[in-house]
């Protein structure tokens, strides 16, 4: 037959713009749903049945298709509908099989729930369709009651919200497992928590509307008496950064505050649709986590939240526990650091100068976050093996003989000894860094003689910057070098001493780099 003239996406009598679409509350939004058939009556017939239809007090936004091609643009534009209303035989006799198929195969979507309307059995039969597609109901339209169509819609609408629900678990989970992997990211934190109200949502079986514009959420750190946001979801978001006494009402402050003062490691206040979780790590360092939802949480929920509270505390207990190795780890590195440069009789300020160029100098190469935080920690260890280099040496005021140099050249193999038994990665960089500080790119360094890219990154970072900070900076064998001369060194070393594209940097940031030595003068 031919179809009527097509209606836009929008044109229903209960569509809305997409905007309009993204900004309603949770609470009002409506469940979308696509018919796809050439029969205008069919359309007709479908929105007056479901008029006053609702499920979880929300009702249903119709968006109409008449073929194959406009179904797959309508889905292609829009992918966040729940059902399809899927006839088969339109302008091909299996048009609606193809839309099936595209819609699980092409647009690879698992979500949407497909319900096959036909009125021709015989032209897709039940048993051959349910193998062969990805169908997850099958209904002939003489049989397809008034009754029946909302049994089938209920049924559907329930399985995409469960699976929805699942897959903001199995997000929230990503984001716990990603959290562990980067201890030295500074916003480690804020990812564990993001991760963790997730997970807490989703317990609830709340779908992924609801976590962000229903329920509303946020975890806390304390600072200066009061609590600080540093992750949020729904009416909180963007709030980081706030003290939570400004952003919470009185009575909802006093729950959350109740559960800090029971004074355990791991307590809970429910009060309402108001939860509030109080975490202590055995350093004494808290966190909160404040759930605000729509209604009040029943008996098995509250029950379901003790049990996962647990595991709350125990994934901020290790987050605690990991940071508090890094800062031990970058807190023994650096007092090293000062005890060898005091003992060679130069500022202690240079091995946080070098770790300061060395962190910027990554940071502009685009070294990802870990490698960043790691050359920040281990560079001032690359002096180290100079504790075992005799006084006479270290302290000499004029030049170096030949002999005496070679002496001094094995500070990078000390070095490289003092932490070759450590597998930390904090270590295995000072190792690297220490070893290979005084290569070069065109392989007359020292002590291997590596050249080009044979030296590490981190190598070849404070290398530059070490000879950059040691030339702007009186020694005992020399005087400082005006700014200048420096600049015009690195250049004339371009590809020499340095690898050129750190030089480039390095020459393209030397004010910045001169303000850093500025910061952290000689004293």
């Amino acid at each position: 037959m031919t179809a009527p003239t097509p209606m836009k996406l929008n044109s229903s009598p209960h569509a809305a713009s997409s905007d309009a679409h993204m900004a309603m509350s949770i609470a009002t939004r409506p469940w979308r749903v696509l018919i796809v058939d050439d029969e205008d009556e069919v359309h007709r017939l479908t929105r007056m049945v479901m008029a006053d239809y609702r499920f979880q007090n929300r009702q249903i936004e119709f968006h109409s298709a008449y073929s194959r091609s406009e179904a797959m643009r309508i889905l292609r534009e829009h992918g966040d509908f729940a059902v399809v209303l899927l006839d088969v035989v339109m302008e091909t006799d299996d048009a609606g099989l193809c839309v099936a198929r595209e819609i699980r195969e092409t647009l690879d979507n698992r979500f949407i729930r497909i319900i096959l309307r036909t009125g021709q059995p015989g032209s897709a039969p039940e048993s051959r369709v349910i193998m062969d597609y990805d169908i997850n109901d099958y209904k002939e339209k003489t049989e397809l009651t008034a009754n029946r169509l909302i049994t089938s819609i209920t049924t559907a609408l329930r399985s995409f919200q469960d699976l929805q629900t699942i897959e903001r678990n199995r997000q929230g989970l990503e984001k716990i497992i990603d959290a562990s992997k980067s201890l030295f990211d500074l916003k480690s934190q804020g990812k564990l928590a993001q991760g963790l109200l997730e997970q807490l949502t989703s317990i609830l079986r709340l779908d992924e509307d609801s976590l962000y514009m229903q329920t509303s959420s946020f975890s806390a750190e304390p600072e200066e008496g009061d609590f600080v946001v540093v992750a949020a979801t729904g009416k909180y978001a963007g709030l980081e950064g706030q003290r939570v006494s400004t952003v919470l009402s009185g009575e909802e402050v006093s729950t959350a505050m109740a559960a800090r003062r029971r004074g355990t490691t791991n307590s809970i206040v429910f009060n309402g649709d108001c939860y509030a979780g109080y975490f202590r790590t055995h350093i004494g360092e808290e966190a909160l986590l404040f759930f605000h939802g729509q209604k009040e949480l029943s008996p098995l929920d509250r029950n379901l939240v003790q049990i996962f509270s647990n595991n709350m505390a125990i994934a901020f207990e290790n987050f605690s526990l990991n940071k508090e190795l890094v800062d031990t780890q970058r807190e023994v590195i650096l007092t090293l650091g000062e005890v060898v440069e005091s003992r060679c009789r130069e500022s202690a300020n240079h091995v946080m100068r070098v770790a300061q160029y060395a962190k910027f100098l990554a940071e502009k190469l685009g070294l990802d976050k870990n490698a960043v935080a790691l050359i920040h920690m281990a560079a001032p260890m690359h002096d180290v093996g100079k504790i075992g280099i005799p006084d006479a040496i270290l302290h000499k005021p004029g030049r170096l003989t030949r002999e005496e140099f070679e002496i001094m050249k094995t500070h990078s193999e000390i070095g490289r000894h003092i932490f070759q038994n450590s597998t930390r990665p904090i270590m295995e960089a000072a190792r690297i860094i220490a070893h290979q500080h005084h290569e070069k790119w065109n392989g007359e360094g020292y002590p291997q003689g590596l050249s080009k890219d044979n030296i590490h990154i981190f190598g070849r970072i404070v290398g530059i910057v070490d000879v950059l900070d040691a030339l702007l900076c009186k020694r005992v064998y020399k005087d400082a070098w005006p700014p200048e001369e420096v600049l015009l060194l690195v250049k004339r070393e371009k590809g020499q001493h340095f690898d050129p594209v750190l030089a480039d940097q390095v020459i393209a940031h030397f004010d910045d780099f001169c303000g850093i030595h500025l910061a952290h003068p000689d004293m």
